[in-house]
C-alpha cells in the first residue's frame, strides 16, 4: 500500500510538473517595451530658460522648468473659469469622447472573452425526440412490424484544449495589448478635446477683440470722413481727399465680413467640442485680456516623454499586440491536443435518471499540421512583417512627438519676440498717426499721409491682438505635446485606468 501511495505521489508531482513546464512554453517573441530615447533636450540649439517680456496682459516672460510634473488639469493654468466649464461640458457630452470610451469598453469585454481560452467549456445538453423505426428495413423480416418510441435524453459535456505551445496564451496578450491600445486612444482624444476647447476658446476670445478693434478704427474713419466732408463744402480740401477717406471707410469695413464669418465659424466648431448645436451656444464670451499666460512651464524630460504621450503608448500598445500575433501564428505550426468527455443519461421511459440509463463517453484529440499549402508558414511571415511595421510607426510615432515638442518649445521663445515686436509696432503707429493728424491739420503733409499712417495703424492693432492670442494658443499646444499629464490624475478614476485595472485582473 505504500509503494502504491509512493507510486501515485511521483504520479503527481510530474503531472504538476508537465503542467508547468507546459504553462511556461510560449513560442514566439516575448515583447519588450522599446528602449526610452537618450537626450539632454529636444531641440538642435540650447534654448533660453526665460522668454522676452512685454509690458501687455499675455506678455509675461515664460520660464521653463525641466523635470517638473506637468498637472492633469493643465487648463486651469490660465485662470478662466470659463474655460474649465466648458472643458468639464466637452467632457460629459462630447460624441466623440464617448466614441472613444464605447471602443475601451468593447476592447475590454474582447480580452476577458479571450481570457476564457485558458479554462475548459462546459455544456448541458437536452434532447426528446418521437421517432419511428421500420423494423422490416433493419433486416428483420418480411412480417416485423414497424414501432413508434419516444427518446430522452440528457448530458453535460466537457472539452478542453490544451495550451501546450502558447496559443491561447499569445492570444490573449494581443487582446490585453488591443485594450491597452484603446485605454490610450481614449487619453488622446480626452486630450485633443480639452486643447481644441481651449484653443477655440481663444481664437474666439482674439476674433472678438480683433471685431471690436476694428470696429473702432471703423468708427474714427467716419469721423474723419464727416470732417473731411465739410471742409470739402468750405473748399479747404479737394474732392480727391473726400473720395480718399470714403475709399478708406469702405476697404476698412470690407474686413470686418470675413472677421464674423471666422468668428461664427469658431463659435460653432467650439459648440462642436461642447456636444452642442450651434444654435444652443450660450453667450458667455472670454476676454483675451482676463486670461493668465503661465509663466512657469513644466518641461518633461526627453527620456520621459515616450511613457507620457498617449499616442506613443498606443503605438507601443501595437507594437505589443503585432508582437504577440506572432506567437498565435507560430503556435500553429505545432500539434493541438483536445480532450472531451460527456456524462448523462438515455431512455424511452421511465425514469431518465436510473442508474441503468447512464451513458457517458471521454476521447482525446491530437491535430498536426502536416500540409497545408504553404498557408501556416506564410501567415507567420505576414505577421512578421506586421510587427516589422508597427515597429516603423512607432518610430515615427515617436519623431513626431519630439518634433512636435520641438516645435512648441521654438514658438513660445519666437512668440514672445513677436509680441513684443508688435507691441512696439502698434505703439509707434499710435504716435506715427496722431503726428501725422497734427501735420495735416498745419498743412504740413497731404491727406494720403494721413490714410498711410491710419493704414498702419489698423494692421499694427490686428497684428498685435493676433501676436497676444498665440502666446496663449502655443502654450497650450506645448501642453499638449507634453501629453497633458494624465498620468497625475487623481487616483486615475477614469475609463483609462479601470481598462488597465480590468485587463491586468484578465490574467488568470
Amino acid at each position: 500500500m505504500k509503494a502504491i501511495a509512493h507510486d501515485k505521489t511521483l504520479l503527481t508531482l510530474a503531472v504538476a510538473g508537465l503542467a508547468t513546464t507546459l504553462a511556461a512554453c510560449a513560442v514566439g517573441p516575448d515583447f519588450k517595451t522599446p528602449e526610452a530615447t537618450k537626450g539632454e533636450r529636444y531641440t538642435a540649439e540650447v534654448l533660453p530658460d526665460k522668454t522676452a517680456a512685454t509690458p501687455v496682459a499675455g506678455g509675461e516672460a515664460q520660464t521653463l522648468k525641466s523635470g517638473a510634473q506637468l498637472p492633469a488639469q493643465w487648463w486651469q493654468l490660465f485662470g478662466s473659469e470659463l474655460i474649465s466649464k466648458r472643458i468639464e461640458q466637452a467632457f460629459a457630452h462630447s460624441p466623440s469622447l464617448a466614441a472613444a470610451q464605447a471602443a475601451l469598453r468593447q476592447a475590454q469585454e474582447n480580452a476577458k472573452a479571450a481570457n476564457g481560452g485558458y479554462w475548459p467549456s462546459v455544456d448541458l445538453k437536452g434532447q426528446a425526440s418521437r421517432q419511428k423505426v421500420n423494423t422490416a428495413a433493419s433486416g428483420a423480416g418480411a412480417g416485423a412490424n414497424s414501432y413508434i418510441y419516444n427518446l430522452y435524453g440528457a448530458s453535460v459535456g466537457v472539452s478542453y484544449t490544451f495550451d501546450l505551445f502558447g496559443g491561447v496564451r499569445r492570444s490573449v496578450e494581443a487582446q490585453r495589448a488591443q485594450a491597452d491600445y484603446q485605454r490610450f486612444q481614449y487619453e488622446g482624444a480626452y486630450l485633443t478635446l480639452a486643447s481644441n476647447v481651449v484653443t477655440a476658446s481663444v481664437r474666439e476670445a482674439s476674433l472678438q477683440t480683433q471685431v471690436a478693434a476694428t470696429e473702432d478704427i471703423i468708427k474714427a474713419l467716419e469721423e474723419q470722413q464727416r470732417i473731411t466732408e465739410k471742409q470739402y463744402e468750405l473748399g479747404a480740401v479737394a474732392l480727391t481727399d473726400v473720395l480718399s477717406t470714403r475709399t478708406q471707410v469702405e476697404a476698412t469695413r470690407a474686413t470686418l465680413p470675413a472677421l464674423r464669418q471666422q468668428l461664427a465659424e469658431t463659435r460653432n466648431q467650439l459648440a462642436i467640442y461642447l456636444g452642442q448645436m450651434p444654435a444652443e451656444q450660450d453667450d458667455a464670451t472670454l476676454d483675451l485680456g482676463a486670461l493668465t499666460l503661465p509663466q512657469e512651464i513644466p518641461l518633461s524630460l526627453p527620456s520621459q516623454l515616450a511613457q507620457q504621450r498617449p499616442d506613443i503608448r498606443a503605438a507601443e500598445a501595437q507594437l505589443h499586440q503585432a508582437s504577440a500575433n506572432v506567437g498565435v501564428a507560430t503556435a500553429n505550426l505545432f500539434p493541438s491536443l483536445t480532450i472531451s468527455g460527456s456524462y448523462g443519461a438515455q431512455a424511452t421511459s421511465g425514469n431518465l435518471f436510473d442508474a441503468s440509463n447512464e451513458i457517458w463517453n471521454i476521447a482525446g484529440g491530437l491535430t498536426a499540421p502536416i500540409f497545408h499549402g504553404g498557408e501556416l508558414q506564410a501567415r507567420k511571415r505576414a505577421a512578421v512583417a506586421a510587427y516589422d511595421e508597427a515597429f516603423a510607426n512607432y518610430k515615427q510615432t515617436v519623431l513626431q512627438a519630439f518634433a512636435n515638442v520641438a516645435d512648441s518649445l521654438h514658438a513660445l521663445d519666437n512668440d514672445a519676440q513677436a509680441l513684443q515686436s508688435r507691441y512696439t509696432a502698434q505703439q509707434s503707429a499710435d504716435q506715427n498717426l496722431d503726428l501725422v493728424q497734427q501735420s495735416y491739420r498745419a498743412g504740413a503733409v497731404g491727406y494720403l499721409n494721413v490714410l498711410d499712417a491710419q493704414r498702419q495703424q489698423q494692421e499694427a492693432k490686428i497684428n498685435f491682438i493676433t501676436a497676444q492670442a498665440a502666446r496663449y494658443s502655443d502654450t497650450a499646444a506645448l501642453f499638449q505635446a507634453l501629453g497633458g499629464g494624465w498620468w497625475n490624475r487623481d487616483g486615475q478614476g477614469d475609463a483609462a485606468a479601470t481598462a488597465a485595472a480590468t485587463t491586468a485582473a484578465a490574467t488568470p
